[in-house]
């Protein structure tokens, strides 16, 4: 699963928390206690997931199921528009009402909306799937509008696919993943569209997800080798496993005439959809574990073992926080089940806000024995 934007909780004992480098939480958590903090599902909405907070830490936007949707086809992930709603599951509003949408966002004013829809390509491409890098949706472009859908401004024109975007904290960027004949690297533009700009120019590794950091300058990314996934599939065919492509991420420094990418994950497994906490330090990541279980973990910046923080038998993914650092809001299926939705928990005790910002660790140490990539140099 390669879910672009889209599908049991804590939390851990004091000495995992202190020995990651936390400030000391208010009240931790005993090794024999609960491994999950409080948390909820958000009521009054139908399946729903990749859900971002707003700047005022209560509205949340996210892709929603919805039949006016347009419909990708059987075994493919679509059919939702993008919704905002508070974390309480009031004021609901459906901000596009045609096309298949994914990744959305808020302008750092609360004033404007960021979304991604096929709205516009309905009937002259191929709707194609948000799960599936062989077949994202080409007709995918970015739009903005006010805060109830109205004055929609379509800010990219193409035949490509454009997805993944976020805004930076000064609201003077947006970096967003494009894939060209079936390449993928991180683009970025003025939040009119224009200055549209390439990033990052490699041939193999497949870069998306991209997020600001508190500075407005760095952004947190995965990315893989389209060579290293080729080589997992096809042992997966031969030998009738489910292994997970390698996936790590990295931080890349923007603006800057010498693009200063740093690995932020050193393992051979899957590291996926990262998301920076307000502090600046710390950021949440995916990993699948024993049994094809994806969990969400939290990292640090500087490196050091990712702690993991969910604990549910179901699918876990796609966190995110909110400005204060003081709820986290992910996507989950449950144990059985297919159908995702959104979930808030309190991590108000981890101390991720703002007020422990001292700056972006430059770099990560890696473990010991590690080797960089030989094909690390592309980015440089």
């Amino acid at each position: 699963m390669y879910t672009a934007c889209p599908s049991n909780w804590l939390i851990l004992a004091t000495a995992a928390l202190t020995g990651f480098g936390f400030l000391a939480p208010a009240a931790a958590v005993s090794a024999q206690g609960s491994r999950e903090l409080p948390m909820y599902r958000i009521p009054n909405l139908p399946e729903n997931g990749e859900a971002y907070y707003a700047p005022d830490g209560i509205h949340l936007i996210a892709q929603v199921k919805d039949p006016d949707a347009q419909d990708p086809g059987r075994g493919k992930v679509g059919g939702a528009l993008t919704y905002t709603f508070t974390d309480a599951g009031e004021d609901i509003r459906r901000i596009n009402d045609h096309g298949m949408d994914a990744c959305s966002w808020f302008f750092p004013d609360g004033e404007r909306l960021l979304w991604t829809s096929t709205r516009d390509h309905i009937d002259d491409m191929p709707a194609g799937s948000w799960s599936d890098d062989a077949d994202y949706p080409q007709g995918a472009e970015l739009y903005t509008s006010d805060l109830d859908g109205g004055n929609v401004r379509r800010l990219t024109n193409n035949r490509w696919y454009d997805a993944e975007s976020t805004v930076s904290p000064d609201g003077k960027w947006i970096v967003f993943g494009r894939q060209i004949d079936g390449n993928a690297d991180l683009w970025r533009m003025k939040p009119d569209g224009t200055e549209q700009t390439q990033l990052t120019f490699t041939d193999d590794w497949q870069e998306g997800e991209a997020y600001f950091l508190p500075d407005s300058e760095t952004v947190i990314f995965r990315a893989w080798k389209q060579s290293e996934k080729k080589r997992v599939e096809e042992m997966n065919r031969k030998n009738g496993t489910r292994n997970p492509t390698p996936m790590n991420i990295f931080s890349l420094k923007v603006p800057g005439t010498e693009r200063d990418v740093q690995p932020r994950t050193f393992t051979n497994d899957t590291n996926w959809s990262p998301f920076p906490a307000p502090d600046g330090r710390h950021f949440l990541l995916v990993r699948i574990i024993e049994g094809g279980n994806w969990e969400l973990f939290l990292a640090d910046m500087a490196g050091g073992e990712p702690v993991r923080l969910t604990y549910n038998r179901g699918w876990d993914g796609m966190g995110a926080f909110s400005p204060d650092g003081k709820k986290m809001v992910f996507t989950r299926s449950e144990p059985g089940s297919y159908s995702l939705y959104s979930y808030v928990m309190d991590v108000s005790s981890l101390n991720l806000g703002p007020e422990n910002y001292r700056g972006v660790p430059p770099k990560a140490t890696p473990p010991e024995g590690w080797e960089p990539d030989p094909d690390f140099s592309a980015w440089r």
